[in-house]
């Protein structure tokens, strides 16, 4: 059993053999509901194992030391240790169901709902799965060790990437709901730069992988402990995260899971929790989202007026505004590029965002670099009280060829991500790539926000005319001439017309 750590493409890798071996009984799209549950088990049994022997190290070989509860970061019974399931000889998938809901009933507060919220999987119905398909399945993920030493980043996270990107319906699941790429993530985390003690708050959190960043980015500080807070429609999504923060270290932490646009978890009185740094991915121009509820909401947030129901990109906006710290507030959000330029209502709202100096840069991000959608991003950092040298300012960066070409998708690298980081720091204009634009600027612009707009372009050589026509006339005499040679040619060969 390998101990070297596990690389992301071992992981996938490793997921294709798993989808292989589920291969026949069921659909391409269910497998997720079946992997990404198992992966789960196997990831809570070896984090608990690696407590264990942490345990025993420093007790000196004490087992009733070991098994205590303040050793672990969750129970897991008697009984329900991947183990126990790789032990069963027969009825194997009564074992697996068992497990899990053994594992969750002795653990209410931190992975209740975490594998009953795939309750598509139909593990024990042996019309799908004899006992010898599923062994070898267990088997499969008994080949790697997946606990904290063996996988530094959100595996949880690149799991599900891996499984939506190659096998989930995209008219069905889209996946930009769940996922976010990494480096987009630390680029987004590094502008709102959290500090040990400061509140974090995701209002689209997925699986938790901003939130996780923002702990890392942190240093992984005990002082982040219990600043960190996040919402999510989706019930298997939000069991997902808040497993994921518990075993990334993350001991106390508020995941919430409901329709933040339509009801708020997080809410100080009739106003909304403030936070210090408030970052999200929302799903795109979400549409049917409630605005007719919004245009009346109890919470304050129908600020600068609603936008249509065909789309709730401003929604969020206003969410995330109304969630900023009235001193300390920053914001991070993904947008899709037409936020920046559509007029209508959206329009409104953007001119009101842009008077208010909340903006302090947008970077355009190239096409394809999301794995559920062709539509191109950008992301919108905005902050409550601007440093003085950025008042009436916004940076406005054009990353639309900041980018690394691989076979499949576009990516941005961690060379991409600190290149913009770098012209955002800088503050400064830079010829194809960023300008500094004052809110003059803007207006004089109709408020739109689209790097085009501002970005000075290299200027092409502008040849005089007369040395075009200079130009034309030597090409147009040695095209003559190759022709006169060509016909000497024919003609000495003996190939001449009529012959």
């Amino acid at each position: 059993m390998t101990e070297e750590p596990i690389s992301k493409s071992e992981l996938g890798n490793h997921l294709l053999g798993a989808c292989d071996i589920l291969r026949g009984p069921i659909n391409q799209d269910e497998y997720k509901s079946y992997i990404t549950p198992l992966l789960f088990f196997k990831r809570i049994s070896d984090v608990y194992d690696e407590e264990t022997t942490d345990a025993l190290e420093f007790s000196g070989g004490d087992e009733d030391y070991a098994a205590l509860p303040e050793n672990h970061s969750f129970e897991v019974p008697e009984g329900c240790h991947w183990q126990d399931v790789r032990d069963t000889g027969a009825n194997v998938g009564k074992a697996i169901v068992d497990a899990m809901v053994g594992i969750e009933r002795a653990n209410p507060d931190t992975l209740s709902g975490l594998f009953s919220s795939f309750d598509d999987a139909s593990w024990t119905d042996k019309g799908k799965f004899s006992d010898e398909r599923l062994k070898d399945l267990v088997e499969h993920f008994s080949t790697k060790k997946f606990g904290n030493r063996n996988y530094s980043a959100d595996m949880m996270g690149d799991a599900y990437e891996y499984l939506i990107k190659k096998f989930a319906d995209m008219q069905k699941k889209n996946a930009g709901e769940f996922y976010t790429p990494r480096e987009i993530v630390k680029m987004m985390v590094s502008l709102l730069e959290p500090k040990p003690g400061e509140t974090v708050y995701d209002p689209a959190c997925g699986t938790g992988g901003m939130l996780i960043e923002a702990v890392r980015q942190m240093n992984n500080s005990k002082l982040a402990y219990g600043k960190l807070y996040g919402q999510e429609k989706n019930l298997s999504t939000s069991a997902i995260a808040r497993m994921n923060l518990y075993l990334h270290g993350a001991k106390d932490f508020r995941i919430v899971q409901g329709d933040t646009l339509r009801e708020p978890a997080f809410r100080n009185g009739n106003a909304l929790k403030t936070f210090d740094c408030v970052l999200a991915n929302p799903p795109f121009s979400l549409k049917n989202w409630g605005s007719d509820e919004f245009s009346s909401d109890p919470w304050g947030r129908n600020i600068w007026g609603v936008p249509t129901d065909k789309s709730a990109d401003f929604a969020w906006v206003k969410h995330m505004v109304c969630s900023m710290d009235e001193e300390n507030g920053r914001c991070a959000v993904v947008l899709p590029q037409g936020a920046l330029f559509h007029g209508g209502k959206e329009g409104a709202i953007r001119k009101k965002l842009i008077k208010s100096d909340r903006v302090e840069a947008v970077i355009a991000l190239a096409s394809g670099v999301f794995y559920s959608t062709g539509v191109s991003a950008c992301v919108l950092f905005l902050r409550n009280n601007k440093p003085a040298e950025h008042r009436g300012r916004v940076c406005i960066i054009d990353g639309s060829k900041i980018f690394t070409a691989q076979r499949a998708q576009n990516v941005i690298s961690e060379e991409n991500a600190q290149e913009m980081l770098s012209l955002y720091r800088s503050y400064e204009p830079v010829v194809e790539k960023c300008a500094i634009a004052t809110l003059a600027d803007i207006e004089n612009e109709g408020y739109v926000l689209s790097a085009n707009n501002y970005v000075e372009r290299e200027r092409e050589k502008v040849e005089p005319p007369a040395e075009t026509r200079k130009r034309f006339y030597e090409l147009l005499r040695q095209t003559k001439q190759s022709e006169e040679r060509l016909l000497d040619l024919l003609t000495k060969g003996g190939y001449v017309d009529g012959e």
